[in-house]
């Protein structure tokens, strides 16, 4: 990768997105573990209208939401239509500005942050935002001290097939790559025991249009 230019993992993301919403070009940002695995990001569906699947999910939703890496806001704004009230939370300074212009409500942070708090009914970890921070028990377990007593999370997962395990990820561009940082891929067979670690019980698994999906709730919720 000799003559690329280093950025962190949040400036290339950002330029991304740039260039697609100015240039209209193609995404090419690709997420590449350290054994080699490459996966191309969707960025052009984070930037657009929730699509059929992804507005089913959201029947499952019961506000207030917290929309957790809301990227630039396309579920937020499906919820607003729907008259369900929700914020996000993202540590992308432009994704927020994005998500804001639909007049959503967006923090700009990390949801670990000491200062964020909440008591939402439903929490939203889609497009494999288990994997951050490369803790997903740990992960799960912050999301559920924001949610209410009855709360759920709706979260995306990896294929069945798909080895469960935590990495170390960069974000590739055609003329940048980004710094290391920690992540986590979840398989749906796996995604019950990590639950259960973080207090939470899986009430529901499917899948559509070739994505997995898992609600669990809090363990006292029946």
């Amino acid at each position: 990768m000799s003559g690329l230019t280093l950025k962190t993992p949040n400036d290339l993301y950002e330029s991304t997105m740039v260039s697609l919403r100015s240039k209209g070009k193609p995404s090419s940002c690709y997420a590449v573990s350290e054994d080699g695995y490459r996966r191309r990001l969707p960025v052009g569906r984070w930037l657009t209208r929730a699509p059929d699947d992804e507005e089913l999910l959201l029947d499952r939703a019961v506000g207030p939401v917290l929309d957790v890496g809301c990227g630039p806001g396309r579920h937020l704004a499906a919820l607003r239509r729907r008259g369900i009230e929700a914020t996000g939370v993202d540590v992308s300074r432009y994704a927020v500005a994005i998500a804001r212009e639909q007049n959503a409500t967006v923090i700009h942070g990390s949801v670990f942050d000491e200062s964020f708090v909440g008591e939402f009914e439903t929490a939203l970890l889609l497009d494999g935002n288990i994997g951050i921070g490369g803790s997903p028990s740990g992960l799960l377990a912050r999301v559920a001290e924001l949610l209410s007593p009855n709360g759920r999370i709706l979260v995306e997962v990896e294929a069945p097939d798909c080895e469960t395990r935590e990495v170390k990820l960069r974000l590739e561009g055609p003329d940048d790559v980004s710094e290391w940082f920690p992540w986590a891929w979840v398989g749906a067979d796996a995604v019950g025991g990590i639950a259960a670690e973080a207090g939470l019980e899986t009430v529901d698994q499917w899948s559509t249009e070739g994505r997995w999906f898992a609600q669990l709730h809090l363990d006292s919720v029946s």
